[in-house]
């Protein structure tokens, strides 16, 4: 898990069966001094968050899958928790 913050919302016309209906954000990855951590990535956001919000995220196969319910999502990066 590592913290993110949320850049902005996606929106794709064409996308993969199990994303239809899902919600993708932009974020940051961040590192402990809250300096950007590589590039931003494209996220799976199944808690609503909103631009600004900081986040916990993963990169974790089974947390994709128990969200969208399809072992074979693309997605590789989730939002599993906002920080107060």
């Amino acid at each position: 898990m590592q913290t993110a913050k949320v850049l902005g919302h996606a929106r794709a016309t064409v996308k993969h069966e199990s994303l239809v209906g899902r919600r993708l954000v932009v974020a940051q990855p961040l590192t402990a001094d809250q300096s950007a951590d590589g590039p931003p990535l494209l996220m799976l956001d199944p808690l609503g968050c909103r631009s600004g919000d900081f986040v916990m995220v993963t990169s974790d196969g089974s947390a994709i899958g128990d969200i969208t319910g399809d072992r074979s999502c693309p997605a590789r990066w989730s939002v599993c928790g906002l920080i107060d």
